[in-house]
C-alpha cells in the first residue's frame, strides 16, 4: 500500500515488513548480551520487538482491512505444530516436580519460542510481494554487514565496539568479552553472543549478499555496495575461526552450485580464490588455523567431550522419550553441554519436539522449492534457491552447537523460514492456475495420465441409428 507524500513520489505505509525490519535491526545491532534492566526474564530488545510483532499479527488476523494474508501454508502449519509440541513439553514438565531454577528457565524459554514463532508468522503472512520481501532481506544483509564490521574491528584493530553500544536501560548479562582466542588468534563474535554464532550468522547472510550482488545489475541498482557487503561478511566468517561456520558455508555453497548456471559458478570460484589469497597474505596463520580445525579433529577436546555428553543424553532421553525434560530446563552450569541442538531438543522436548523442530526446516525447504517451481521470474527463482542455501547453514550448525541458545542466529533462522512462506504466497498469486490444487492436483493429474496410457482406453462415440 502507498500514499502520495510529495509530487512525483510515493511513501510506503508501515506494514509487516516494517516490523520485521525493525526486529532485524534491533536483533543484530544491539549486543546479544544486553538485556533490559528490572525484568526478571532477561529479555533483549530483540525479544520485545518479536513479541510486539506477535501481538500485531494476532490483531491483524482479526480484521480484513490491514492486508494480512489468511489461509494455511506449509510454513504456517509447521510453526503451529512446533509451538504446540513445545507447549505440550512445557505442560508435561511442569506437571511433575521441577526445581525452582528450572521452572524459571522453562518460563523464559516459552517466551522466546513465542517470539520466534511470531516473527516467522509475521514474515509468512505480513510481508506481501517481492519488493517488501527484498526490503526485509536487504535490511538483514546490511545489518549483518554491520555485525561483521564490528567483528573485523575486534580481530584487526583489537577494538571491541560493543562496549560503546549499550543503550540506556540495558545491561550486560555477563562480563565476558566478545573476543576469545584459538590457535593464538582472536576469535571474535561481533555483536553476537559467541564466535560460533557469529560464524554461522555470516554463513547464513553470505548467500543473500551474493544474491543481491548478482541481481543488482539487472535491476539497475549499484553493484559495488553489495560486493563490499559480501567481502565484509566473508571476512567476518573467517575471523570467527569456527568449524560450524565453515561447514555451514560449505553446505550453502553446495546448494547454490547445484542451482546456479555454470558461468556464475566459475565466477564465484575465481572470486573465492582471490579472497582466500588476500586472507593468506594479510593474515598468514588464519587459513592454517581453519585447516587444523578439521585435520586435528581426532585430538580435539571438544569432540571427545561431545562423545561423553552423548552417553549422558541417551540416559536422560530414556527417562522422558516423548516430551522431554522441559524446554529450557537443561542448561550449562548444572547439566552437561551437548553442543548439538538435535540432541538438546530431544532431551528438553522429547522426540515429538525434535521432530517438530526439524519439520520447520522441511516446510521452509518445500515452500522455497515450490515457489521456485511456480515462479517465472528469474530473480524470484534465484531468491528461492538462496533462501534454501541460507537455511542449510543453521540446519548443519544445529549438529555442531546449540542453535536455540543463541538469540541472533535463531531469530534470523525464523525470519528466513517465514521468508520462504512469503515467497510461496507471492508465487501462487502470480501463477494461480498452475497451482490450483497444489501437490494433490499434480498427483491426481499424473495418475490419470498414467492410467490412460497403460490401459489404452479410448472414448467411444455412440451414433444413433436412423429411424424407419
Amino acid at each position: 500500500m502507498s500514499t502520495d507524500f510529495l509530487p512525483g513520489k510515493t511513501r510506503t505505509m508501515a506494514d509487516g515488513a516494517t516490523l520485521i525490519c525493525i526486529f532485524v535491526a534491533v536483533l543484530m545491532l544491539v549486543p546479544a548480551r544486553a538485556v533490559f534492566k528490572g525484568i526478571p526474564l532477561s529479555l533483549t530488545p530483540g525479544n520485545v520487538a518479536a513479541l510486539f510483532a506477535g501481538i500485531c499479527w494476532v490483531c491483524a488476523q482479526l480484521t480484513l482491512t490491514l492486508g494480512m494474508a489468511k489461509g494455511r501454508t506449509p510454513v504456517r502449519t509447521g510453526i503451529f505444530v512446533y509451538a504446540i509440541a513445545v507447549l505440550f513439553s512445557y505442560g508435561y514438565a511442569n506437571y511433575g516436580p521441577l526445581p525452582s531454577d528450572e521452572v524459571k528457565l522453562s518460563d523464559h524459554a516459552i517466551v522466546l519460542v513465542a517470539g520466534n514463532c511470531a516473527v516467522a508468522l509475521m514474515m509468512n503472512d505480513g510481508v506481501r510481494g517481492l519488493i517488501r520481501l527484498d526490503r526485509v532481506l536487504k535490511t538483514a544483509v546490511v545489518c549483518g554487514t554491520g555485525v561483521a564490521l564490528v567483528g573485523c574491528c575486534q580481530f584487526i584493530l583489537k577494538l571491541d565496539l560493543t562496549q560503546y553500544m549499550v543503550l540506556p536501560g540495558l545491561r550486560f548479562t555477563s562480563d565476558d568479552g566478545f573476543v576469545e582466542t584459538r590457535e593464538a588468534l582472536a576469535r571474535v563474535a561481533g555483536t553476537t553472543g559467541h564466535p560460533i554464532e557469529f560464524g554461522v550468522l555470516c554463513a547464513m547472510l553470505l548467500p543473500l549478499a551474493a544474491h543481491f550482488a548478482f541481481q543488482a545489475k539487472g535491476r539497475g541498482e549499484p553493484v559495488l555496495r553489495w560486493w563490499i557487503c559480501c567481502a565484509i561478511i566473508a571476512a567476518g566468517l573467517m575471523f570467527s575461526i569456527s568449524r560450524s561456520a565453515v561447514l555451514g558455508v560449505a553446505g550453502a555453497g553446495l546448494v547454490l552450485f547445484i542451482g546456479w548456471p555454470a558461468k556464475r559458478r566459475w565466477y564465484t570460484l575465481l572470486v573465492g580464490l582471490v579472497f582466500l589469497g588476500v586472507i593468506k597474505v594479510t593474515v598468514p596463520s588464519l587459513l592454517g588455523a581453519l585447516y587444523n580445525l578439521f585435520a586435528n579433529i581426532g585430538n580435539d577436546s571438544s569432540i571427545s567431550h561431545r562423545t561423553y555428553a552423548s552417553a549422558v543424553a541417551a540416559k536422560q532421553i530414556s527417562l522422558h522419550p516423548l516430551f522431554g525434560h522441559g524446554p529450557g530446563t537443561w542448561y550449562a552450569g548444572k547439566h552437561e553441554v551437548f553442543d548439538n541442538q538435535y540432541i538438546l531438543s530431544t532431551v528438553e522436548t522429547g522426540f515429538v519436539g525434535v521432530a517438530a523442530f526439524a519439520g520447520i526446516f522441511l516446510c521452509a525447504f518445500y515452500s522455497a522449492l515450490r515457489a521456485r517451481y511456480l515462479s517465472k521470474d528469474p530473480g524470484a527463482r534465484d531468491l528461492a534457491l538462496t533462501i534454501c542455501a541460507s537455511l542449510v547453514a543453521p540446519l548443519v550448525g544445529s549438529a555442531t552447537f546449540d542453535l536455540t541458545a543463541f538469540a541472533t542466529v535463531t531469530g534470523l533462522t525464523f525470519v528466513l523460514v517465514g521468508a520462504s512462506g512469503s515467497l510461496l504466497r507471492t508465487a501462487k498469486q502470480l501463477a494461480p492456475h498452475e497451482d490450483q490444487f497444489g501437490v494433490l492436483y499434480w498427483v491426481r493429474y499424473r495418475w490419470a495420465w498414467l492410467r490412460d496410457l497403460v490401459t489404452r482406453r479410448r472414448r467411444r462415440t455412440v451414433v444413433a441409428e436412423p429411424v424407419g
